[in-house]
């Protein structure tokens, strides 16, 4: 059994294949919300998918996974639902937590445990053709989740170039899940975005999504990124007269703020959730 130190550090597992480039990063940001965390190939796990059991939460990282080959994360997509969709639906059914980010994202999109899985929506090129990559801004979703503040704002880098996501409903009108809205792209003002402020031309400017019970989030932002206040791109810039910003003028790291939300749900549930078990 785990001692009582880890049992106020739930185990997150950041999944890593062939392509991946953001699991360190991930791994980072997860160790600082609070969590144990444990890098593991997607080919280990395949090898013994029970340990996704002992965990809180899972990661899937942002990178380009096989290349995007035949369509972005379809690869790692498809060895997923071969070799590990039984034991992940078992830990998703359990209420543990999943984040998906930018491919983790398409990834998610891909196995169904967000919307658009079944064919009622996909992961698009940009609009504009190429890859962007720029900080952005986000508007949180009008719902409850472990994740985030209904309604928050955000300042997170993008860095994608099939990050589009449309929604072709079965009925005409059918209108989206507004609950499953993880986050909106949004203007420096704070309104609806055009581009360059929304960077792919999303379907209603979505940026994440969600399940419909909340725990399973995926985004193309990379909150990864922005973990610490010299993250952000104008830090040294916020004082007039140049100087070094004192720690009370400091930027919060709001992408820091996701991951710890999502730690301190996995506290609030010990003893009743997965991710209490040692670290293999």
């Amino acid at each position: 059994m785990a001692d009582s130190m880890n049992h106020l550090r739930p185990l997150a597992l950041v999944l890593r294949a062939a392509g991946t480039n953001c699991d360190r990063e991930t791994v980072h940001a997860l160790e600082l919300a609070g969590a144990r965390v444990e890098s593991i190939h997607v080919n280990a796990l395949g090898k013994d998918p029970a340990i996704l059991l002992e965990a809180g939460l899972v990661a899937f990282p942002g990178g380009f996974t096989f290349g995007d080959d035949v369509a972005s994360g379809a690869v790692l997509a498809h060895i997923i639902e071969e070799r590990l969709r039984p034991m992940l639906q078992q830990f998703v059914d359990r209420g543990g937590l999943v984040i998906g980010i930018c491919n983790g994202f398409q990834v998610l999109v891909r196995l169904g445990l967000l919307p658009g899985g079944s064919g009622k929506g996909a992961m698009l090129w940009n609009r504009s053709g190429r890859f962007e990559d720029r900080w952005v801004h986000l508007e949180a979703g009008r719902c409850e989740c472990p994740w985030f503040v209904s309604g928050h704002k955000y300042f997170i880098p993008v860095a994608h170039a099939e990050g589009r996501f449309e929604w072709f409903p079965d009925q005409p009108g059918e209108s989206f899940p507004e609950s499953q809205v993880a986050f909106r792209y949004r203007n420096s003002a704070g309104d609806a975005a055009q581009y360059p402020d929304d960077p792919n031309g999303s379907h209603q400017g979505i940026a994440g999504l969600l399940s419909a019970d909340g725990n399973v989030l995926g985004m193309m932002p990379h909150p990864e990124r922005f973990v610490r206040p010299e993250h952000h791109p104008y830090w040294m810039r916020l004082r007039p007269d140049g100087a070094i910003p004192t720690e009370q003028e400091l930027p919060v790291p709001l992408g820091l703020d996701i991951f710890r939300g999502a730690i301190d749900h996995l506290r609030s549930r010990q003893g009743d959730l997965v991710g209490e078990s040692e670290v293999r």
